[in-house]
């Protein structure tokens, strides 16, 4: 086995050992409620972030429409769930329920993908984020799944567990496929798109293969958020919601899957630790972020990654992820 593969297996036996013990602490009472909800929270924020990141660090394309795929996935998600009444144990309606959110957010981004795609830069922003907004007025105003009431009665199978094994799910599907000859053709469109045409790669077509990507990933982080909070309604998947998930990645680092859930788990936890100030909470969780971002305008990660060649050699702490695969 080769010495990466190795890392990223002893990386991924840690990660679901911590989530047995998180769990275990949370049947036992030492985590409460309270405790266990906002790590639940960070879990499906470590989904959305690290989606996100797919295309806009790793791909370099610049997406505001991510708020919208998850409330793609979100409500067909309840759909499934509170409408169809199937005759199944909850876990697998549950799970049926997360693959259409998935996969019918995935065709969502596929379908807006294609001719928004072609566009660079501030132009593909705007773009995506008109095709967020569409979406949002879509439910707004579709009576079946509450239109402006939302969507009450969800069924609360989300919990902790769940929640993040999912987000583990997804850092390890997107590890992969950044280490992939598809992940590094993304990457070579990022570092330069015009010499990646040159040499032969089909840009269109892996950017819209990461965008579809980023689109189910988002669909499964609503659908778990929706059978959290019970509730649906059009206003939660606004443009801040994209914009909170956007920086994550860029105070995480463009491009590094590290950054983004280091960003996700911090500043969710800085957002209930700043709750007992009511209305200074904006005020202050903003001022923060500008002051990380001035002295820190890369990212806190860059595109650097953990790796465990740390225990070896310190210089090795981070790997870059120009120099993934290699």
């Amino acid at each position: 086995m080769r010495a990466m593969d190795k890392n990223r297996l002893i990386v991924a036996a840690g990660a679901v050992a911590l989530g047995i013990i998180l769990q275990l602490l949370i049947w036992n009472g030492t985590l409460n409620a309270y405790y266990a909800q906002v790590l639940t929270m960070m879990s499906i924020f470590v989904i959305m972030a690290t989606s996100l990141n797919l295309i806009n660090g790793i791909t370099g394309q610049f997406s505001l429409g991510h708020a919208g795929f998850a409330a793609v996935g979100g409500y067909f998600s309840a759909i499934i769930t509170t409408r169809l009444q199937l005759p199944l144990p909850a876990p697998m309606i549950f799970t049926i329920s997360l693959l259409v959110g998935g996969l019918i957010a995935a065709l969502a981004g596929f379908l807006i993908g294609l001719p928004t795609l072609r566009l660079k830069g501030d132009y593909l922003a705007i773009a995506t984020l008109g095709f967020g907004e569409i979406i949002r007025v879509l439910f707004l105003n579709w009576k079946y799944v509450g239109a402006a009431a939302g969507m009450w009665g969800i069924p609360g199978y989300t919990n902790f567990i769940w929640a993040y094994m999912l987000a583990v799910l997804t850092v390890i599907f997107i590890v992969h496929f950044m280490n992939s000859s598809h992940g590094r053709a993304c990457i070579s469109i990022r570092e330069d798109e015009i010499a990646a045409e040159t040499m032969g790669i089909n840009t269109t077509k892996y950017k819209v293969m990461a965008f579809t990507f980023g689109a189910f990933f988002a669909g499964v982080g609503g659908a778990v958020l929706g059978h959290l909070i019970r509730l649906l309604h059009p206003a939660t998947f606004s443009m801040t919601f994209s914009v909170e998930i956007l920086l994550m990645v860029v105070l995480g680092g463009l491009g590094s899957i590290t950054g983004s859930i280091s960003a996700a788990i911090l500043l969710t936890f800085v957002s209930e630790a700043l709750r007992k100030f009511n209305e200074l909470r904006m005020v202050i969780y903003a001022l923060m972020l500008i002051g990380i971002m001035l002295f820190r305008p890369q990212g806190l990660f860059g595109r650097k990654e953990f790796s465990l060649d740390l225990l070896t050699d310190s210089r090795f702490m981070f790997k870059s992820s120009k120099n993934r695969g290699a």
